[in-house]
């Protein structure tokens, strides 16, 4: 058993172990695992780790992550953190609904979208099917916290919109998880 899930002993008596998502509700990377989670049809148990308030430096949440971010995803044994590594993951562990295409080009495409949202975009606005799943949410955060006119953007705004659609995708708004502040609209 992984050090880290130690503490929290099992998660679920059945025979397939409950997914546990360490998440904050205002964080993009978060809400990107929460649309994927959705998206394949996964049950979770959300766990809020309020980020406002210095709560992943907790001694608990090191054991998790010692880098101090969300998302973590553990499932049974398995701890996985970083929103790339965890929607690689499930796109790996549990490929009944594919975020991917099969076609290795387009894969290839869907990939490259993702890691310049993760690697290139997503560092510029935080304070410390794949593809969609990382530009959606960056797309609402550039239209509400950034005030971007997305009709610039054709391509990006059609993927929003239609994302924005999916019910996956409207349980998985920052303003909808348990933890959403006062001052979020439920």
């Amino acid at each position: 058993m992984d050090s880290r899930a130690q503490k929290y002993g099992p998660l679920d008596s059945s025979s397939s172990p409950e997914l546990v998502l360490y998440s904050y509700w205002q964080s993009s990377c978060s809400w990107r695992v929460r649309f994927a989670l959705n998206l394949k049809g996964l049950s979770y148990q959300y766990r809020a780790v309020n980020l406002a308030k210095g709560e992943q430096f907790s001694p608990d949440f090191e054991k998790l992550n010692p880098l101090h971010y969300v998302p973590v995803l553990i499932d049974g044994d398995v701890v996985v953190s970083d929103s790339y590594a965890v929607i690689l993951y499930l796109e790996e562990k549990y490929p009944n609904i594919p975020l991917l295409p099969v076609d290795p080009q387009l894969r290839a495409i869907n990939l490259q979208a993702a890691s310049i949202v993760s690697s290139s975009i997503q560092p510029l606005h935080m304070l410390s099917l794949l593809a969609d799943v990382f530009l959606a949410p960056q797309i609402a955060v550039a239209t509400t916290r950034f005030k971007i006119d997305m009709s610039k953007f054709p391509v990006l705004n059609m993927i929003y919109e239609a994302c924005r659609r999916l019910p996956e995708f409207q349980a998985s708004l920052p303003d909808r998880q348990p933890d959403a502040g006062p001052s979020s609209t439920k």
